[in-house]
């Protein structure tokens, strides 16, 4: 561990998007990517941050188009969480290869492969300088990893929500890869993105982090440089708070 005293945020949930682990690839978990994205998360731990991280699924499997095709909802979710787990999985083997200790809870019981979620055990792992990885979102259907993101770093009692985009650098008023002119925030107040209709996350999350005065940081996880300058208190894509 390294001095922490120089730090904004000492304990963070990261948030990864599923597409973000699938690279330049069309689907599924491109390892490169995966790699550099454990090697960003075993920098934080180095410099004494506390880490958890909360994956998604949708570079293998993407609930909502499936049932609008006509499968029942609770099961796409379900199946949706399934490919949460092989991602965590896939970013516990990467960040252990980087030399951090690496546990995977997920709100589905399945024991030979990971912890069941238990609140306690896993403030007991980040303060042993584990990352914890949570998986299968919140373990109910229509929940999205949003969701499970915001109500673990409330859990835990996280600083910090970290929500890493791809190829956007923060929140914009309008697409920035659709409309040249969008502007940038570099900050938002809760209810000013609930209004406006803001892409940060989805409105029951955006909601769970008001109501309990969770900061929440929008940024883009390509720069390496990113996470540091964050935890330390620098300004790097937007805050919602």
């Amino acid at each position: 561990m390294g001095d922490d005293s120089g730090l904004r945020y000492r304990r963070v949930l990261l948030k990864l998007s599923g597409q973000s682990m699938q690279g330049e690839k069309a689907f599924g978990i491109d390892h490169g990517t995966v790699d550099y994205m454990a090697g960003q998360v075993s920098e934080l731990v180095g410099l004494g941050v506390e880490v958890a991280v909360a994956v998604g699924g949708g570079n293998i499997w993407r609930g909502e188009p499936a049932a609008a095709a006509g499968m029942d909802r609770a099961t796409a979710d379900y199946m949706g969480m399934l490919a949460t787990v092989m991602n965590s999985l896939a970013l516990q083997f990467a960040i252990e290869k980087a030399g951090v200790q690496t546990r995977v809870q997920s709100a589905i019981s399945m024991i030979e492969m990971a912890e069941p979620y238990v609140r306690r055990r896993a403030v007991r792992h980040l303060e042993k300088g584990r990352v914890v990885i949570f998986a299968a979102g919140t373990g109910n259907p229509f929940f999205t990893v949003d969701t499970a993101a915001a109500l673990r770093a409330l859990e835990i009692d996280a600083g910090a929500l970290l929500m890493a985009k791809n190829g956007v650098d923060g929140v914009y008023d309008a697409d920035p890869r659709i409309h040249p002119d969008a502007r940038k925030f570099d900050s938002l107040s809760y209810m000013d993105a609930l209004q406006r209709g803001l892409e940060v996350m989805d409105s029951t999350a955006l909601s769970l982090c008001m109501e309990n005065r969770l900061p929440i940081v929008v940024f883009n996880l390509s720069n390496p440089s990113n996470l540091q300058r964050i935890v330390r208190g620098e300004q790097v894509g937007t805050l919602v708070s």
